[in-house]
């Protein structure tokens, strides 16, 4: 892999995260398009560099939302159990999948995110800076609905916050805040466990994935 391609490598990941952290999407549902269209790089591979750009992006940002307060941790922990077992069954289902359906499930999950970019901003602008007591509800459909989270985080390569977010605002009734927080907490959680499968697969290339991980912490 030549110097001039790690480079624009570098660019597109620097690029889509600062287009995600402008419209409050996940980065990684512009990079694996963009690296497969026009890097011409095999899907999963693709898929693979993604998921180690959203564990280095759960990473710088969930120190800030822990400290001030706003994470869960006992609710993470929880739902991380049925956000991780969608993640390793998505990871197993990857090679059964044909590539322009999962091009398909992208387009669909890309209109869901613009849906829910404009709504969450909404609700964020409403929302109270006073502390408010909550409790969660609904957890059976609150794990169900993680386990899908977890299953399209795997397959695509996204953090699948798009997910997770009205799964815990709808189904647990948490507050919007906490909700954002918590799942920027599990999402890198969720991608380690995909990235692991990934990586012996042999779908995880260093030479993709570090450039993207660097983009992401600078």
């Amino acid at each position: 892999m030549h110097g001039g391609f790690e480079l624009w490598l570098f660019a597109v990941a620097l690029g889509t995260s600062m287009l995600g952290g402008l419209l409050g999407m996940a980065s990684g549902i512009f990079i694996v398009p963009i690296l497969t269209m026009f890097g011409r790089i095999d899907l999963h591979a693709a898929i693979g560099a993604s998921l180690i750009s959203v564990i280095a992006c759960s990473c710088a940002g969930a120190a800030p939302l822990l400290k001030e307060g706003l994470t869960n941790i006992r609710i993470a922990i929880l739902l991380e159990t049925a956000t991780t077992f969608g993640a390793l069954c998505g990871v197993l289902s990857a090679g059964l999948i044909a590539a322009k359906y999962l091009f398909l499930i992208f387009a669909a999950i890309l209109l869901l995110s613009a849906q829910q970019m404009v709504a969450r901003r909404k609700r964020l602008s409403c929302a109270s800076d006073r502390d408010i007591g909550y409790s969660a509800q609904r957890l059976p459909l609150g794990m169900t609905l993680m386990y899908g989270a977890g299953l399209i985080s795997a397959l695509l390569g996204i953090g699948s916050g798009v997910l997770k977010i009205p799964a815990m605002d709808t189904a647990l009734r948490l507050p919007i805040k906490v909700s954002s927080a918590t799942s920027n907490f599990m999402i890198g959680v969720t991608a380690a466990a995909s990235a692991g499968i990934y990586l012996t697969r042999g779908y995880l290339h260093p030479g993709l994935a570090f450039p993207v991980r660097v983009s992401k912490l600078s």
